[in-house]
C-alpha cells in the first residue's frame, strides 16, 4: 500500500501528480513457454510541487525510470492519472504538456544523433516544434551552448568530439531547449569523475535557481541526493513505499527498503575510505 503523497504547500498545484498510475510488460517466453507479465508500476500516487528537487531512489528494477519516461511521455501509462501543470494528460504521450518535461539520460550519447552537430543537437527539439527560422534556430542553440558552458565555437563539433562531461553539458542544453518546467535527471551524473560531477552538480544547481526548474533525480548515488534534493521517495517493486524530507529520511528511514539502501550506502562509503 502506498505511502501518502508527497507534502503539498496549502493551496499550491503541483507541476507532477500521479493518482494509481500503473504500467506492466509483457516479457518473451520463459522456459515454459509462456509469456511473462511484468508489473513495473503498480499504482503510484505522486504530488511535485513547482520548484522541487524531488530525489527518486531504491534499488534496480524498482520502477524508477519507468515512471520517468510516463512523467515525460516516452511511455503510455496502462491506467491511473498523470496531471502536468494543472492539465491531465495520463493516456496521452502526444499531450502538449509534455513539453513541460523533459527527460535526461545517463547515456547521453545513445540518445542523440551521431552524424549531427552540437548545434543541431540542441535545436532538434525546436526543429520539431516548429520554433522559428534556420538562423534563429542555430542561435538560440549556441546561446544554450554558452550557458553550460561549452564554447560557441564548439557549435560546429559532432557528440563523439565531447568528453562524458562536454556531453552531459550538451544534453543539459538540448533539455532546455523548449524552456522545459520540469527536468528529469535518470542518473544524468553518473559515471563521471567526482571533479566533473561537481562541475556539473553545480552547474545544474544553478540552472535550477536561475530558470526556477522543478528536478526529479534518480539517482544511486545518496551523496549526491543528500547535496541536491530537498525531498525523497523510495521505490519497491512498483510502489512508493516511503517519502519525507531528505533530512528526515537520512535521520531515519521508515520503510525497511530505505534502511537497506542506506545501510548499503554507508557500507560502501565505508570501504571506499578505507
Amino acid at each position: 500500500m502506498n505511502e501518502q503523497p508527497l507534502r503539498q504547500s496549502e493551496g499550491q498545484e503541483p507541476i507532477l501528480r500521479t493518482v494509481d498510475l500503473r504500467k506492466g510488460y509483457t516479457r518473451g517466453r520463459g522456459w515454459r513457454g509462456k509469456r511473462q507479465h511484468v508489473q513495473s508500476l503498480q499504482g503510484i500516487d505522486l504530488q511535485v510541487r513547482a520548484g522541487q528537487s524531488l530525489a527518486l531512489i531504491g534499488a534496480s528494477g524498482s520502477g524508477k525510470s519507468t515512471l520517468a519516461r510516463c512523467l515525460a511521455g516516452l511511455e503510455r501509462p496502462d491506467s491511473g492519472e498523470l496531471w502536468i501543470a494543472g492539465r491531465n494528460c495520463g493516456y496521452s504521450s502526444h499531450s502538449r504538456e509534455f513539453t513541460q518535461v523533459h527527460l535526461i539520460f545517463q547515456d547521453c550519447g545513445l540518445s542523440t544523433n551521431p552524424r549531427f552537430t552540437a548545434s543541431e543537437i540542441v535545436s532538434e527539439p525546436l526543429l520539431i516544434s516548429h520554433w522559428g527560422t534556420r538562423a534563429e534556430r542555430t542561435d538560440r542553440a549556441i546561446n544554450l551552448m554558452k550557458t553550460v558552458g561549452l564554447p560557441a565555437d564548439a557549435a560546429g563539433r559532432r557528440a563523439g568530439e565531447f568528453s562524458g562531461g562536454q556531453r552531459r553539458r550538451l544534453a543539459v542544453a538540448r533539455a532546455l531547449a523548449l524552456e522545459p518546467r520540469v527536468l528529469i535527471l535518470d542518473e544524468a551524473l553518473a559515471g563521471l569523475d567526482l571533479s566533473t560531477q561537481g562541475q556539473m552538480a553545480n552547474l545544474l544547481l544553478e540552472i535550477q535557481q536561475a530558470r526556477a526548474l522543478t528536478y526529479l533525480w534518480i539517482s544511486h548515488d545518496l551523496s549526491l541526493v543528500l547535496r541536491l534534493a530537498s525531498e525523497i521517495a523510495v521505490m519497491d517493486e512498483g510502489r512508493i513505499v516511503e517519502s519525507a524530507s531528505v533530512r528526515e529520511w537520512f535521520a531515519g528511514p521508515r520503510s525497511p527498503q530505505g534502511q537497506d539502501l542506506l545501510q548499503a550506502s554507508r557500507a560502501w562509503r565505508s570501504g571506499a575510505e578505507r
